[in-house]
Parts: structure tokens; sequence; C-alpha cells
């Protein structure tokens, strides 16, 4: 049923359409916009009640802007009505749809709306939705007193059209409202940006900041904190409460960084910070301690940071929670980048002073570095220096080292009394270490208590009392070699300008660092080749197999550094190996010098024999049976190497040096241990293969004198009996018989006593103890010599007063000797000289048998004789030939026996050949000869 007052021209009804909807088009303001559709709607239509509201989405409520009820009271409809869950005007808002009610005073749905009916008497009512792009923008009722009242089609289709284009006026200018009241922070600051350029100075310039901040944001009071690196402290330098009386409430005077970590944190990283309503962009924690210091409920602050160094910050405060809008941020951060640029011109004039006076600083520390020929004074005036200008309370200069993968410190200084860092610190992580490595200028720590940098040295600077350091790499844009490091006893920032002297300062420090870590290698590695070059210069002038042992024991400790050197030797084949020489410079490091060791279950000695090299070890890898002989309680690191010649030659022993488990040895220490083991190994073949065919060549050289003696003895006796068998072969009578078994006999005897030598007396001497008179001994001796002594006509006698004494002993070889010495003493005897052969007892044990001649003799053969021969066996000795050679030999072999073979020339001239000679007692003699 439709509810027009009467029928209309249509032409009529479409003009005043087209009227009202050029109005709704063109008006500017809301209340005429709902009038001119409230004015349309009485014309054109016939309803009691009329009523548009808009919608409140903030507060989820209808807001009535006018309308038209029976006793012509507009009040109620100016109400604000609430939307409750399932009423009608929120079923309309929701689903933006026309809703028609047939007795709104029945209603249940209708809310407050039901009461204003039953009031007004209003049944039938439609509800229009305001809608605009799918957005609800309020609500028109339209009421009768009729019941069941709704607009019929045609009705309907005018009153769409004319809510429509009321809906789109109304998004018009909701839309302008809330770009008029938007913030614009581009204008203020550019505004902002041109007063700047007109004050005098940085306080006027803050000021102004403060000002336009104040009046643009509109906080309870913005301020202005400054930040002093040194300190690591906030203070306030301008506030909107100077002068002009803005905001309320008293601003703090400051605050220290260490406060508040977490917000000085976040603006050293330049980002804003903001605390508002339900929000805030820091913890909880930092948060109210934050709060409690700004004393405010609601913050906004912006850094002020030029080259990447924090110089204060914005802050605008507000004394209730706030949502701070993007305008508002872009607006706070902008201006503090205003104050930011225009800051570094406040201190001009200081900057460059400071500048000069940096420049004048790096020119002396240069003139200082390439004038001193002494690294450590020119490294304390560098100290002295940096440390004035930085205001700083330590220096140090650390180098790495690659050997021990750690930084030597080389060089540190301290302004107050305070214990040195250790001479090493630890290696740096991979992160730490390519930090400094790429890094272009140094690395600032503000606070080591709660930076992660440098951990692995952080524990090392908290010891000496540092909290804050800056550290520089003395080589950048090369590989990490050096660091500088300056550090403060409190927490405080290094900036710009103090960086950037240090890093020229580090630079320069790198040549020197660099000159003398090349200079300190030269010096170790030609100390080492020195001592390398006199090691085996001395172990190949060493002709003593215990000497070169004993020596290179002592050169390897000396150039390793280290408390225990010692070697263990075996002989190929045995199953024993022994200690046969040792430096201990320490009782905690000893060795048990007197352990026989088991070369087929001792695991240190297996590892070294299968081992090409050298063989580090700690203490804990040694088993209980090696621990038993290496038994030092300090000892801890240890490093063994076989003494190998070639692959071919099996090991002869090992040598073994023990330090502490911390111990560290640098590779060129270990690269001389080597060249000596290995020079010591082909040393100690070289005197074991000498000795042993030095031995071998004198036990032949003696073997064979001693049977061509033998076959000279058979040949004259053989000889003799011949001649006598001849003789006695024309004699036919029974005597020449008799004499002839004789000489038989005699023959048979000479092969007897050859027997033994052929048998016992191959390839090397033997002894058999044999007694006779010495009568008879010198008897026989002089029968054998007497054709010699005949034909150089000597005059001989033999003074023996003992006839009774017997000599025990190899009889044999006592005899050859005896003859050798009485032949070489006929042979250098003038011709018709005395030849005297004495006998004199020493006492119970011993005889004296001494031979005189009036002969010449080498003075070099006696000097041998007595000294042996010269070291060097390639040397000519004229022991190497006849009869020097011969009378060698006898000596040798008289010793062997226990006696003893000198001669010696007398004071008269005459050559006198000693010999002691040992007397029978019934056994062999083992007392020692006087």
């Amino acid at each position: 049923m439709g509810s027009s007052k009467k029928p209309s021209n249509p032409e009529k009804q479409l003009a005043t359409l087209k009227q009202t909807l050029q109005a709704l088009r063109e008006e500017e303001t809301e209340d005429v916009l709902v009038e001119t559709a409230i004015a349309y709607v009485e014309e054109e239509c016939d309803y009691s009640l009329i009523w548009i509201a808009s919608y409140d989405r903030v507060g989820h409520c209808l807001r009535g802007r006018g309308g038209r009820v029976p006793n012509g009271d507009t009040g109620p409809l100016r109400q604000q009505f609430g939307l409750n869950p399932g009423d009608l005007m929120e079923q309309v808002v929701i689903q933006q749809r026309p809703m028609g009610v047939p007795d709104l005073r029945e209603e249940m749905r209708a809310g407050d709306w039901r009461k204003l009916a039953q009031k007004y008497a209003i049944q039938g009512a439609s509800i229009f939705p305001l809608r605009h792009r799918d957005q609800c923008l309020g609500v028109v009722i339209l009421g009768s007193f009729l019941w069941g009242v709704s607009p019929h089609a045609d009705e309907r289709t005018r009153l769409s059209m004319v809510f429509g284009a009321l809906a789109s006026s109304l998004f018009q200018l909701e839309a302008e409202r809330q770009r008029q009241q938007t913030k614009r922070p581009a204008e203020p600051l550019l505004a902002l940006l041109g007063k700047l350029r007109s004050l005098p100075d940085l306080s006027a310039r803050l000021a102004a900041v403060v000002d336009e901040t104040q009046r643009f944001v509109a906080p309870t009071r913005t301020n202005v904190y400054w930040f002093e690196t040194e300190r690591r402290y906030f203070w306030l330098r301008a506030s909107s409460r100077d002068g002009n009386g803005y905001g309320s409430g008293q601003a703090i005077t400051g605050f220290t960084a260490q406060e508040v970590n977490s917000f000085y944190q976040a603006l050293a990283a330049d980002q804003l910070v903001s605390v508002g309503e339900a929000h805030s962009s820091l913890k909880a924690e930092v948060t109210g301690r934050l709060m409690q210091q700004i004393q405010a409920r609601s913050l906004l602050v912006a850094p002020i940071l030029l080259h990447n160094e924090l110089h204060g910050f914005l802050a605008v405060e507000g004394s209730e929670p706030r949502i701070w809008s993007d305008e508002e941020k872009s607006y706070v951060r902008g201006a503090a980048q205003l104050i930011a640029l225009t800051a570094p011109l406040e201190g001009m004039e200081e900057t460059i002073q400071q500048v000069k006076l940096d420049q004048a600083l790096t020119a002396e520390l240069s003139t200082a570095i390439f004038s001193d020929y002494d690294w450590n004074q020119t490294l304390k005036r560098a100290s002295d220096l940096l440390s004035q200008r930085l205001r700083a309370e330590t220096f140090a200069v650390l180098l790495y080292s690659s050997d021990q993968e750690g930084f030597e410190v080389v060089y540190q200084s301290h302004g107050s009394q305070r214990r040195n860092l250790p001479p090493w610190l630890d290696a740096l992580n991979q992160v730490d270490w390519q930090m400094l490595e790429r890094s272009t200028d140094p690395v600032g720590i503000e606070n080591l208590t709660e930076d992660l940098k440098l951990m692995a040295w952080r524990q090392a600077f908290l010891d000496v009392g540092l909290q804050s350091v800056v550290v520089c790499h003395t080589a950048i844009g090369r590989s990490l070699e050096g660091l500088v490091v300056l550090g403060h006893d409190l927490p405080r920032t290094w900036n710009r300008a103090e960086r950037a002297v240090l890093r020229v300062a580090s630079q320069q420090i790198g040549v020197i660092l660099h000159q003398w870590q090349l200079q300190r290698q030269t010096e170790q590695q030609q100390k080492i080749n020195q001592t390398i070059q006199w090691g085996m210069t001395t172990l190949q002038q060493i002709h003593t197999l215990e000497t070169l042992e004993r020596s290179a024991m002592q050169q390897i400790a000396q150039i390793l550094e280290v408390p225990l050197a010692a070697l263990v030797t075996w002989q190929p084949g045995r199953n024993l190996g022994y200690i046969t020489s040792a430096v201990v410079g320490n009782a905690r490091f000893s060795i048990h010098l007197d352990a026989a060791i088991a070369l087929h279950s001792d695991s240190l000695v297996q590892w070294a024999k299968h081992t090409d090299g050298l063989l580090p070890l700690t203490i804990d890898d040694i088993d209980a049976e090696t621990r038993r002989w290496l038994n030092g309680s300090d000892i801890g690191q240890i490093l063994v190497m076989a003494l190998r010649t070639t692959p071919e030659h099996e090991p002869g022993g090992m040598v073994i040096v023990a330090d502490h488990l911390d111990r560290y040895w640098h590779e060129r220490q270990l690269n001389a241990f080597g060249t000596l083991v290995s020079q010591l190994a082909w040393s100690r073949r070289y005197l074991i293969l000498s000795e042993a065919l030095t031995l071998r060549q004198r036990d032949l050289e003696q073997i064979n004198w001693y049977k061509h003696r033998q076959l000279e003895e058979i040949y004259r006796a053989l000889g003799i009996g011949v001649k006598r068998l001849n003789e006695l072969s024309n004699q036919k009578d029974p005597l020449a018989n008799n004499r002839y078994q004789q000489v038989v006999r005699q023959l048979g005897g000479l092969l007897s006593a050859i027997a033994p030598v052929l048998k016992n007396e191959q390839w090397q001497l033997h002894s058999e103890y044999e007694t006779t008179p010495l009568a008879s001994l010198l008897k026989r001796a002089m029968e054998r010599v007497e054709p010699l002594i005949r034909q150089r006509q000597l005059w001989h006698q033999v003074h023996n007063e003992e006839s009774s004494l017997n000599i025990g002993g190899d009889l044999t070889k006592l005899e050859l000797v005896l003859h050798e010495v009485l032949t070489n003493a006929c042979l250098r005897s003038p011709a018709g000289s005395r030849l005297d052969v004495w006998c004199r007892p020493l006492d119970a044990r011993w005889l004296e048998l001494s031979i005189t001649d009036n002969g010449i003799i080498e003075p070099r053969l006696l000097e041998e004789l007595q000294t042996g021969r010269p070291e060097d066996l390639l040397a000519p000795s004229i022991l190497d030939t006849p009869p020097g050679l011969h009378l060698e030999i006898c000596q040798a072999l008289m010793q062997q026996m226990g006696s003893e073979l000198n001669l010696y020339q007398l004071e008269d001239g005459r050559i006198l050949s000693r010999m002691l000679l040992p007397i029978a007692l019934g056994m062999p003699p083992d007392k020692p000869k006087p």
C-alpha cells in the first residue's frame, strides 16, 4: 500500500526529483543536505514520521541529524541511539537493505524507537539505509499512523534515488572533512626549514623545532635531549616549557644510557620509539623504566643521527595514553633529522680546530714512527698521544700469531695502576674475525657487559677494569695481522672523529708492527739457523758415541727450550732398549735412566718406529708401561721422533722431549728439532759403523799378524827339522835312529801346537792360560833372535835375577810379542851396539821386562804408541805400516791380556821397550796392574 499524498503529474514529479537531486549534489553542508531530503519526502510522500540519522562506526551508534514528527518537537530526533545485536537498526546497517515494519509500536526489536512510536502513535514504518560504495553512512525512517504502510514501487524508486544522492554527498563531505583534518607534516617541516636558516645558533634552532613540534603534534610537552658520548648521558637541552609556558608537568634533566639500554640501542640503530595506548615498540620492562624516567604515559621519540652517530633525540610526551598517527611519526622523524643537519654548524669552528689538532697529532706520530729506531719507544709515544686525544685509560697493540692461533700483546700501557692484560689473548670466533678484518673503521664497544662483540676477550678486558673499548685493524683492506686497542674504565661512546684519528694512527702503527714482526721472525730464524749450523757442525766433529749423544740432547733441549730431552737407543734385532742420554732441567720432569724398555710391548716405541717424522702426544696418550720410565709428574706435552736415516734402515732409537701440557712449539723450532734428530741419526750411524769397521780391521790385523808370526815360527822349526832329518838320513848308526825319532816327535809336536790355531782362531784370537819359567821364556826368545843378533854383531846380555819365577798367561802370544819387540830392537840397533834385557818384579803379581838398545826411532812412533792414532781416520799414521803397525798390534794384544807394552826414549838416547808380564800364581791374574 502506497503513501503518496495525491496523484501528481508525472512530469512534475520528475522535475521535483531532478531539482532535489541537483540540490543534493551541489550543497556543501550536512544540515542543508538533510533538510533538502526531508523537504522532498514531505512534498512528495505522506508520512507522519521522517527521521534521518548518521552512523558512527567507532561508537557503533546512530546520531540523529533531523526529521519531522506529528507534534513538531524535533528534540528527540537529534538524540543518539545505540545499536544492539539483533536490533532492526543494526540489521539494516549491517545488511544495507531496506526493511518494512507493519507496526513499530509492537516491534520488540525496535529498541528505543518502540517507545517513540508509541509516543507518536506511529504504526507502519519503512527503514532505508544510506549507503555509498558498500559503506553504510546512516539510516532513514519513514512512519505512518496507518498499520502496514509501505511505499509502492514508483515511490520506492524515487526515494532510493534521493537517499542515494544524499549518501553520496554525505560521503564526499566526510571525505573532505577528513582530508582537511589530516595532518600534513611536509608543510610545517618546509616552513621550519626556511625558519632555521635565519636563526643565529643551535639553541634558537632547537627552540624553533620544539615550538613547531608542540603546535603540530600538540602533546603535553616537547623536549630535546642531547647525548654526551663520554659519559653516555642524555641531558635536557631544549623544552617546550622554556620561556613560552607550553605544556604541563615537569621534564627530567637527564638520565644515562645504561638506565634504559634497549631504548639507547634502538635510537643508535635509527629506530623510531613509540609508546602509546596499548602499544609500545620496546619491551614491557624497558617501557616501564623509560616512562618512569620520562614521567609520561605516552611517548614518541626520534633519534638525532648524523654520520651514524647519535647526538640526541626529539621527544613528544603525553600525560595520557595516546595513539600516535603515521603523520605525527613522520613529522617527528623529519624534525629530528633537521636538527641533525643543523647541529654541526654550532661547533664548526671547534671542529675545524680539532681537525687541525688531529692532523698535527698524526703528523707527529708519523715522525715518531719513521725516525725512532726503538719500536718500544715509538709505541710509547703513540700510546701517550692517542690516550690523551681519545681520553683512554688503556692502550694495547696485539699481534696475531698463526702458529699459536692467538693474539700476542706485544705492547700495553695503562693510565692508572691496574693489572696488565695477559700476554696472550684467545683466538676470535669467525664472526668477530671477519668483522675486524672487513671493517674499514674502528669497531667500538660502548659497554662490554652488554655487547656481544669480541666475546672471546670480554672477560680479559673486564678483569683489568675496562668497560668500553675501541679496536682497529692495523692493515685495513688486507688480512688481519695486528690490532690497536684503546679502552676506558667506564661505558662510553667513541665518536666519529675519535675513530678517524685511531684509524689513521693504527695504519701508521701497522707499518712499524709489520717491520718489527718481520725483523723478529728473521732474528728468530737466524738464531735457530745458527744454532742448527753450530749443532750440526759440533755433531759432525764428535768422534765418540757417548759425547755425540750427550751433545745432541743438550742442543735439542736448548733449541726447543724444554726441561726434558732424552735419547732411547737399541741394537737391531735386540728386544730391549735403554736410555743412553738425557738432559733433565727440572726434577718434575724426571725419567728412569736405568730402565730397560721392552721394544715389542712399549707403545711409545712402536708408535715412533711406525711414524715417519714428528709424533706429537700428550701424557694422556701414554700407557702405564711407558709411564714406568717416563715418570715425571709435570710431563704434559711430548714430542717423539725416531732416529731414522733412510726407509731401508731400521731405526736405532728415538728422541723424546717433554714440557708442560700448555706448551706450544713454533714451526721453526719443530723444523730445527727434525733437522737435529736427522743429523744425530746419521752421525750416530756413522760412528757406530766406523767403530765397528775399525774394530773389525784391528781384529783382522791382529789375527793376520798372529798367524803370520805362527807361520814364520812353523817355517823356522820345519826348516831346522828338515835339515836335521837330511843330516840323519846319511847316518846308519843306532844313535842316528834315535835322533831321527826325536826329530819326528818334534815335528809331531809342532803339528799338535798348530792344531788349536786352526780350530779355535780362524777369525778371532782365542786365549789360553799357560805357565812357563821366566828363564825358559827368555831362552826361547833369545834363541829366535840369535841369527839376527849375529848378523848385526850385537853385544847382548840378559839380566835375570829371578830365574825361579814362572810367567802365566797366553804364552804363545806373549812369546810372539816378546819376539816382535826384540826383533825391532835388533833391527834399529847400530851394528856392534849393545842390547840388554832386564827383569825386575814389581810386586807379587807383576814382572817388569825391559829391553834397552841404542837404536834410532821415529818420535812420531813413540808419540802415537802413547796417544793412539789421529782422530781423523783418513789422516796418514805411522802406525799404518810396519814396524808401527806391528808394535800397535802387540800393544793391543798385551792390553787384551791385561798386560802392558810401551816404548820410551831415555835421557841418554837409548830406547826402552817396557813390558809387564803376569807372574804365575796358579790362577789367571785378575788384580789390576800397578
